[in-house]
């Protein structure tokens, strides 16, 4: 045996054993004894294989062990799984041989955590229905989620060994869909680390500035937290509470998505500072008295800041967060926040559902988390045939804001920002969703679509002759009440093609025929339908009448069946099109397409996406558009394009830009400063005159001495921009210059 190999051996057999050492819930008889044989398994399984690292295989089943017991508190049923999740995938092993090796139990979680493999409808992706599976499971054992995250934590501590294009379509899938959900299951900690690690290899250099502009602060943060802490130290001590005070930072992706939100630079950023209290709290007082009385005491010392207070300890989070929060005034004019938790808080916000398990027994009623599962169960009881809607359903149940809700009884309802009154409607019942034709807001009547706030009570309206119909998609955005929608929808679609098919087969059997391939050749283009199921949808509900079919069948439709046809295969992205065999074009991930400028072209090779508007020299991707066959520039930060990344990554193109000096692309700024005479000429002399850029449209305003407002304008690059930028930035009076960044 080599060297090499006998060192790889000592790493694993560390590894290994620190998994044992420090398994936090191996207490029963023999449960060390499975998690030894789990890994023997998992080492035959992967013996010889090697990651893109070049460590061998072996060692990330136990990376996503350790990051199951020792970071989410789970047992050793999840400790075996997370050794055997690759286990089916990779090797010759199968799920009924986990079964009879270990238990059905292990054996259905490693099946919802295994990918599928084959083939699948062409209109669907398979990132999506990978994620959908494993969603499956979830009716059966939450564990399969759990394991699932821990590997996706383990993939993007590790990331580093793939190719720029691999590193940023599992970063965007990893803030599309993972860190949210790690977000609800309530674990805080993997949530941030997720969001960071994402940020880290889309925009590196970003990263970096910001870490190290963090840390650069180190000093000064630790020297307020001492200061700012001190006197509420002595404070909660002469009050006999015992505690731990702490500070943090804001995580880096945190400080950058508010940079791009409220578009401020990072050192405009006031509340990077938290300071957290953790006491252990007197069996005779309730938590929650002892939450309000710290509060009391630290506001004692320093003055709050009254509509920043956060009471999830009355209300608490979705995911199960509790704690209060509130934001003071301290030494040198500094906003703080301060979270007062107790221990068991504490551990349910790091520990999220692992440490949520183990309160359960002292729980009177359902808890927040268990409703949330309920849901998804719910969802997933019927899921969508297409996998990204059902992708997009799921996200739904994402939401991280809240609003409270009250029935006319007075029962409260968690529902997420932006609901609407249709939307509460199907929160109660199903059926009061489909029947409901308006709705009392606090004794006021309102439509359907009127939008909620915290602290409404709501009185449903309806109507036994009342329906759900598709344009009501539009007026909610929940995802129990868009799956109910779209299930009445497809139940009536049923009965419809149902009807129609009958219909049809009377009058055929009429003219003593029988539906064929034949006849169906000559009816859906003189029709003009696409499929079987929308020629008998049309006849059920009316909209095609049959009078005519004796003389259609006898009609000669060579011709306009060569043209009907060739109209479908131009449409054969649609769901029920003829099937068409598409090839998409090959592209070589590792040298990205020139984004070139050719005036002379009549039609572009790529087109720009209205939704962010990108232009020479910000960062983009390609999207491959199998409508237009032709590829669309995204900003790498627009939301569709991380949506894209996370279901459809197949169809992502990297891409590059090449000079541009001849096509301009418009782009907004926003302007705003003190008032002074001339002012907007200097502007405008500065744009048309001097810079030679053309303006589209300019708006500006005054008042008390204030004035603000936007300009469209026509630049080549992103390089011109920020030229022009600067140089108005220098104009005496102008405050602030920005472009206006179109990201929706």
């Amino acid at each position: 045996m080599s060297s090499t190999i006998t060192a790889e051996e000592i790493e694993i057999r560390r590894e290994f054993n620190d998994l044992l050492e420090n398994c936090t819930r191996c207490n029963r008889r023999g449960d060390k004894t499975l998690i030894r044989k789990a890994f023997k398994v998992a080492y035959e399984a992967h013996k010889g294989m090697k990651r893109k690292s070049g460590e061998p295989f072996i060692l990330h089943p136990i990376s996503v062990a350790k990051i199951v017991t020792q970071e989410m508190g789970l047992g050793v049923t999840a400790i075996c799984c997370a050794l055997l999740h690759d286990v089916v995938e990779d090797s010759e092993y199968t799920i009924e041989d986990l079964e009879n090796l270990f238990s059905p139990k292990i054996a259905s979680i490693v099946d919802g955590l295994t990918k599928i493999k084959g083939v699948f409808d062409s209109n669907s992706s398979f990132q999506a229905e990978n994620f959908r599976k494993m969603l499956l499971t979830l009716s059966d054992d939450v564990r399969v989620i759990l394991i699932k995250l821990a590997d996706r934590l383990h993939n993007m501590r590790t990331l580093s060994s793939l190719a720029p294009m691999k590193q940023m379509k599992i970063s965007a899938e990893t803030l599309y869909l993972f860190a949210p959900l790690a977000h609800r299951m309530g674990f805080y900690a993997i949530k941030t680390e997720l969001e960071d690690l994402s940020l880290k290899f889309r925009y590196p250099d970003v990263y970096k500035e910001l870490e190290y502009k963090i840390k650069r602060q180190e000093k000064d943060r630790l020297q307020f937290i001492e200061d700012f802490s001190a006197p509420i130290k002595e404070q909660l001590t002469k009050n006999n509470i015992y505690f731990d005070i702490s500070g943090r930072h804001k995580s880096i992706y945190s400080i950058w998505h508010k940079m791009q939100t409220k578009d401020v630079p990072f050192e405009e950023i006031y509340d990077l500072m938290a300071i957290r209290i953790i006491f252990d709290p007197v069996d005779s007082i309730p938590e929650k008295t002892q939450c309000w009385n710290i509060y009391s005491i630290i506001t004692d010392i320093y003055m709050p800041k009254p509509e920043r207070i956060r009471d999830w300890v009355s209300t608490p989070k979705a995911n199960g967060y509790e704690a209060l929060h509130a934001t003071v005034m301290g030494p040198n004019g500094q906003w703080v926040e301060v979270q007062i938790r107790s221990r068991r808080m504490d551990e349910i916000a790091e520990r999220g559902f692992a440490a949520h398990w183990k309160y359960k027994s002292n729980e009177s009623q359902e808890s927040e988390l268990d409703k949330w599962l309920k849901r998804i169960r719910e969802l997933l009881d019927s899921p969508q045939i297409d996998a990204l809607e059902f992708l997009d359903d799921f996200k739904l149940n994402l939401f991280t804001s809240e609003i409270f809700l009250f029935t006319p009884k007075g029962d409260i309802k968690k529902m997420p920002m932006g609901s609407t009154a249709l939307d509460f409607a199907y929160e109660i019942h199903t059926e009061i969703g489909h029947k409901a034709i308006g709705a009392k807001v606090n004794h006021k009547l309102v439509p359907l679509n009127y939008v909620l706030k915290s602290g409404d009570q709501i009185e449903i309206i309806t109507s036994d002759k009342h329906h759900s119909r598709r344009e009501w998609l539009l007026k909610v955005v929940t995802a129990k009440a868009k799956a109910a929608i779209k299930s009445a929808i497809k139940s009536e679609t049923k009965n419809r093609i149902e009807k129609g098919k009958q219909i049809l087969e009377y009058e055929l059997k009429n003219l003593k025929l029988r539906p064929s391939a034949r006849i169906f050749r000559k009816l859906l283009p003189e029709y003009d339908v696409t499929s079987k199921d929308e020629l008998y949808s049309k006849i059920g509900s009316g909209i095609i009448q049959l009078d005519e079919l004796s003389k259609v069948l006898k009609k000669n439709t060579k011709n306009k069946l060569i043209k009907y046809w060739s109209l479908q295969f131009s449409k054969s992205s649609q769901k029920n099109s003829i099937p068409v065999d598409i090839t998409l074009p090959k592209f070589d991930h590792n040298h990205p397409v020139l984004l070139k400028e050719n005036v002379e072209r009549e039609q572009p090779e790529y087109t720009i996406a209205q939704c962010c508007k990108p232009i020479p020299g910000d960062d983009v991707v390609g999207y491959f558009n199998q409508d237009t066959n032709s590829v669309v520039i995204h900003k790498t930060k627009c939301p569709h394009a991380v949506k894209i990344s996370s279901s459809q990554s197949q169809l992502l193109v990297p891409v590059k830009w090449t000079t541009h000096k001849v096509l301009s692309f418009l782009v907004k700024i926003a302007i705003s400063g003190t008032e002074r005479f001339g002012i907007y000429n200097d502007i405008t002399t500065i744009i048309t005159k001097e810079l030679n850029v053309h303006m589209r449209n300019i708006s500006l305003s005054g008042h008390d001495g204030i004035w603000e407002g936007t300009i469209d304008l026509y630049v080549h690059n992103t390089k011109d921009l920020n030229n022009l930028l600067m140089n108005l930035s220098k104009i005496k009076g102008v405050e602030s210059v920005n472009r206006v960044e179109n990201i929706r």
